[in-house]
């Protein structure tokens, strides 16, 4: 399989449409309609069905596109690492929400002042899709919110902390509160990320099942499930820093404290490209500093 086809398949997937797609990529319907065929033949599957007004992907195509943007993010990627002499090309970073992106904007600053070619491009997602993509080689490095097993990668601490709480309406009973303890949470409306549902130091200090929390909604992007909250389908346990809460939001932070370590990880033993050795580099001695201060 190519990757001319795959770009091919992508640009119909995008455009919906043969003739979209045949027009942009400046071929013929038939021609393209042939290549996305071979693809078919090659894999044995249907990729999409015709209707009216286009195409629509079948299951297996939608496979297929999740796949062959990854391939194709990966050779930009090789491209990138392999571009010269000079130390440029582009450092992938994915990472959880948290306040201590700060630190990885600050490493990523002093970085660029000196090898202004570099570039970097953020990734948000949860623990498990982080630790995804490091194991396929999709970003240079991952940084995890709060206790994570980390026992196949090579990591180091960031000096951050993020303490978790509950943000909450200031029209609701639990605004009133300095602090929130478990009890508190029994028979509320509650939304959580699936990642805070599942690591052990939430769990710990709730003391009792999560299961038996009224768990209404789950995210991964703690400014949409914010909204929610503003909307009045419940409260929000999240961590400080990452949500504007304006005027109508207050945060209340957990009691017994909680709070949450960041860590920077990478593959080990990988081959890294120059852009990604330097800002290791960077990170190691600027976080050292950071402890040391």
């Amino acid at each position: 399989m190519e990757l001319r086809t795959l770009k091919y398949f992508l640009e119909v997937a995008r455009e919906g449409s043969i003739t979209r797609a045949a027009a942009h990529l400046h071929l013929t319907q038939p021609t393209l309609s042939r290549q996305i065929a071979q693809i078919e033949d090659e894999l044995g599957e249907k990729l999409y069905t015709r209707e009216n007004y286009g195409i629509r992907l079948t299951e297996e195509g939608v496979l297929l596109k999740k796949r062959a943007e990854e391939i194709l993010e990966l050779e930009e990627k090789i491209r990138l690492e392999f571009s010269g002499d000079n130390i440029s090309g582009t450092i992938y970073i994915g990472a959880g929400e948290t306040a201590g992106i700060k630190h990885i904007a600050r490493i990523i600053k002093h970085l660029r002042e000196k090898y202004h070619e570099i570039k970097f491009r953020m990734i948000s997602a949860d623990a498990e899709d982080v630790t995804d993509k490091l194991d396929r080689g999709l970003i240079d490095f991952g940084v995890f919110v709060g206790k994570v097993n980390l026992n196949k990668y090579d990591c180091i601490t960031l000096p951050h902390y993020d303490t978790w709480g509950i943000m909450a309406r200031y029209d609701d009973e639990l605004a009133a509160k300095n602090f929130i303890v478990p009890e508190d949470l029994r028979e509320r409306e509650l939304l959580l990320s699936h990642q805070a549902k599942v690591q052990g130091e939430f769990v710990g200090w709730l003391g009792y099942p999560v299961d038996e929390l009224n768990i209404v909604g789950t995210h991964n992007l703690a400014y949409n499930a914010s909204v929610m909250v503003r909307e009045g389908l419940g409260v929000l346990l999240t961590i400080s820093g990452i949500v504007n809460i304006e005027n109508d939001l207050r945060f209340i932070p957990l009691k017994p404290e909680l709070k949450a370590g960041l860590m920077l990880a990478w593959k080990k033993e990988v081959v890294m490209s120059k852009a990604a050795r330097k800002f290791l580099e960077f990170a190691t001695s600027l976080s050292a500093l950071d402890h040391q201060g």
